[in-house]
């Protein structure tokens, strides 16, 4: 949990000093998905967090299951090469249902993902420099940030528009 550091501002003489503790394990993970409308004209981003806990195959069909809930008719899903995204459960559970459609990208392309923007935003702008001592505490504090960053349509869309990587509805 040790922070991202960037610059600050301090007054003349006065080093700021970020206190934190090192030699631990502890961690926040995240599953994310941002999601386009058809018409283009709307974005949606759902996350959710798991303080403490690696992404396995078990969060990942949890996660698309709500999704689907919230999601009216059929849609596709573009995400990255984790091993819990390729895992056999997660196979069989996208099997088992007519959709999402799942299309991976390319191994080793961040770049392309506009979800790996959204956590880049995150980590460099609200959370740089920020030392939490609990997961708990950096859990509600990035939660706190995300949801804000869910209500920032023209934040979201910049995102898309960063990547490299367009879509076309046929």
């Amino acid at each position: 949990m040790a922070p991202l550091v960037r610059r600050s501002w301090a007054p003349c003489g006065q080093t700021p000093v970020l206190v934190q503790r090192g030699a631990h394990h502890r961690k926040v993970s995240v599953i994310a998905a941002l999601c386009v409308a058809p018409g283009r004209d709307r974005l949606r981003f759902y996350f959710r967090l798991y303080p403490d806990a690696d992404i396995q195959a078990r969060p990942v069909i949890a996660f698309l299951a709500r999704l689907g809930r919230e999601l009216p008719g059929p849609w596709l899903l573009l995400w990255d090469r984790l091993n819990a995204h390729r895992a056999r459960l997660t196979t069989q559970f996208l099997a088992a249902h007519p959709y999402p459609l799942p299309c991976f990208f390319p191994p080793y392309a961040p770049e392309l993902n506009p979800v790996e923007y959204a956590w880049g935003y995150l980590k460099m702008n609200p959370l740089a420099n920020l030392a939490r001592f609990d997961t708990l505490a950096l859990s509600q504090t990035a939660r706190q940030h995300a949801r804000t960053l869910q209500r920032k349509p023209s934040l979201l869309r910049s995102f898309l528009h960063h990547r490299p990587l367009f879509l076309r509805l046929k």
